[in-house]
């Protein structure tokens, strides 16, 4: 697929945010929009799957281990299609398999159910040692944020991945710079990243601009490309990215847009379609 063709999915996926979220009245826009273009890089390039068999026992596996910015993959998902676009608008709703975080059991394309921070990368961990285990050949991708490092349960899974030499494992940091409360620098550095995992006995990509396409492909090309090491592939991105009054505004970390909101940010979306 074109750079071109994954730029105007990736828009779609926006608008599929912003909907859904304005929808649901409530939820997390920034790190969302801000991880667009790695959701449809992973759903529409990168991962081996097929959404007619969600449980594909040999398919590709993607944690999102900020489980918070469920709407992103949701969007992402439905785009895919994994289900249909318009049950976004039931996102957080009473009676709806769309819940504010992802639920394996209800959810179509869904690989774990995630939500408190740092554990999802310790069940992509153990994903990628079954896939070791039993021969498998299938990879593990799982998202976090930059706050969410913060946690320490993410770096035992990281020794544990570094140690076991799990090269069927890409850990994907979302480096917005921005969390909850404020600047991650402010709130509890974790930097510096890249170093912190190479110290795990990562391989470590670093890229400049998690939200353009050529960088995304050479970053997950180099990936496939690495033996006898997990990867961590850690992507500077816009938080709120593509409208205009959210990017980089930590506010909107987790608040839905009202009826003017959602028109301006649509209209934001518009111009880039």
């Amino acid at each position: 697929m074109t750079n071109q063709e994954l730029k105007k999915i990736a828009n779609q996926v926006r608008k599929d945010i912003v909907t859904a979220l304005h929808s649901a009245k409530s939820g997390h826009p920034g790190g969302s929009l801000g991880a667009a273009d790695i959701f449809t890089y992973l759903y529409f390039e990168e991962m081996k799957i097929d959404p007619k068999n969600p449980r594909d026992p040999d398919r590709d596996r993607f944690v999102l281990s900020k489980g918070h910015t469920a709407p992103g993959l949701y969007s992402a998902l439905a785009e895919r299609g994994y289900f249909p676009r318009e049950d976004l608008l039931t996102l957080r709703h009473v009676g709806s398999y769309l819940q504010g975080h992802p639920n394996m059991n209800e959810t179509p394309g869904v690989d774990m159910s995630t939500g408190s921070l740092g554990q999802g990368v310790s069940a992509a961990v153990g994903m990628a040692l079954a896939a070791k285990l039993k021969n498998k050949d299938y990879r593990v991708y799982t998202l976090l944020g930059d706050g969410e490092i913060e946690e320490g349960q993410v770096w035992e899974a990281a020794m544990f991945a570094g140690n076991h030499a799990l090269d069927n494992l890409v850990v994907i940091v979302d480096n917005n710079n921005l969390q909850i409360d404020g600047t991650i620098e402010e709130v509890n550095s974790p930097y510096p990243i890249d170093e912190k995992f190479k110290a795990f006995k990562f391989h470590v990509i670093n890229v400049a601009d998690g939200n353009d396409f050529d960088q995304l492909r050479a970053a997950f090309k180099e990936a496939r490309e690495v033996k006898g090491q997990p990867v961590a592939i850690i992507a500077k991105t816009v938080k709120g990215k593509g409208v205009s009054f959210m990017e980089n505004q930590v506010g909107w970390h987790g608040k839905a847009p009202n009826d003017e909101e959602y028109k301006i940010a649509m209209a934001d979306l518009e111009k880039e379609a």
